[in-house]
């Protein structure tokens, strides 16, 4: 989960105090990464107008490297053929890291981004 804070200290002393700690994230460019337990949040003061539910591909839960996993780009086009609207594309031609963007049926953004370059193999 990303949530767009007005705050990013109150909110960091906020969810430190329901156990969460800093994970990852530079303060001074606007947003950390908070982590309890499997638990990830991360919180981003200035970057977006709303939550938004996130996943990252290629990743575990401790932002560690991950083999076999689908790449964002063939997320993204199975998801057009499927008929989903992507609000904001990712290159298919790219190999590098990447994202894009869905809408749910209720507004939520979904942020599908992945950190890694594509699986090899």
């Amino acid at each position: 989960m990303s949530l767009a804070v007005k705050d990013l200290e109150a909110s960091r002393v906020f969810y430190g105090r329901l156990g969460f700690e800093v994970f990852a994230g530079q303060a001074e460019h606007g947003y950390l990464i908070l982590k309890n337990g499997e638990h990830l949040i991360g919180l981003f003061q200035g970057m977006f107008e709303r939550n938004i539910l996130t996943f990252n591909p290629g990743w575990d839960q401790s932002a560690g490297e991950v083999s076999g996993f689908e790449d964002v780009r063939d997320i993204q086009a199975r998801l057009k053929a499927e008929g989903v609207e992507i609000a904001q594309e990712a290159d298919p031609e790219g190999d590098g890291p990447a994202s894009f963007v869905v809408v749910d049926p209720d507004g939520n953004p979904v942020l599908i981004d992945q950190h890694v370059g594509r699986p090899k193999g």
